[in-house]
């Protein structure tokens, strides 16, 4: 398998904190030209002098004029890394429909938004990469997280809808799929989180992901078997482990 970094200009949307900008250190580190993308300026800036320089474009998923103008800006890339996310612990009793909006307009349709404007011109060159963060919790639907999990299970089955049209062509389509990662995210939380990782260990996986060159990878191991095999779990069961 040809090396997916050297030499290559990944575009990383997210890259502004957490594992978005740990991903972008370890993509520059392997040799790959970087775009930063996020909607802080100034934090996508101080991502780029950690870097050591860094092609930063300013971008709010959620406004296609925004999304419009870094496309343009952006130009042609060889792959494009979505790992952007918003998150509000949000049980089914306290529903704010303006926060569930907000988590689908950003998770899902952020997606739809940006994917929709590379992706065609890749298939269109028969050459590219695409990888998407997903999220554990978009296999089974927990509690306590109306509007997350809904926009990541979306966004995960973009992502195969995505590979099944593109995986007989030159456009690699893969989904990494994290468990709990130590972000201002997860730090909303006020329950136990197993297994929870720095944004640099989840970082080394999703590098690992995209070098093994499979379409899906979910982890920290043992912990993401709970969620992929979690079918096979009843549902009350299932319930009952997660609390």
């Amino acid at each position: 398998m040809p090396d997916p970094f050297q030499g290559k200009r990944w575009w990383v949307v997210g890259a502004s904190h957490g594992l978005g900008a740990a991903l972008a250190r370890q993509l520059a580190g392997q040799g790959a030209q970087v775009v930063l993308s996020a909607r802080s300026r100034d934090k996508l800036d101080a991502v780029a002098q950690d870097l050591g320089g860094a092609e930063v474009v300013p971008m709010d998923v959620t406004d296609t004029a925004s999304v419009d103008q870094a496309v343009a800006q952006a130009g042609q890339v060889d792959a494009l890394l979505w790992c952007v996310g918003n998150y509000e612990p949000l049980a089914t009793r306290d529903w704010d429909t303006a926060k569930v909006e907000a988590m689908f307009d950003v998770n899902l349709m952020g997606a739809v938004r940006l994917l929709g404007r590379v992706v065609p011109d890749m298939a269109a060159r028969d050459a590219g990469h695409v990888v998407i963060i997903g999220s554990l919790s978009g296999f089974r639907s927990l509690p306590g997280a109306i509007g997350y999990d809904a926009s990541k299970a979306g966004l995960m089955h973009l992502a195969g809808n995505l590979h099944a049209d593109l995986h007989k062509t030159n456009v690699t389509v893969q989904l990494a799929n994290p468990g709990f990662i130590k972000t201002r995210l997860s730090d909303k939380n006020d329950f136990d989180m197993p297994q929870i990782m720095a944004p640099e260990k989840a970082a080394d996986h999703v590098m690992g992901a995209i070098r093994s060159g499979r379409f899906q990878t979910s982890f920290p191991r043992p912990f993401s078997w709970l969620f992929t095999s979690g079918w096979l779990i009843p549902r009350r069961l299932f319930l009952r482990i997660i609390g």
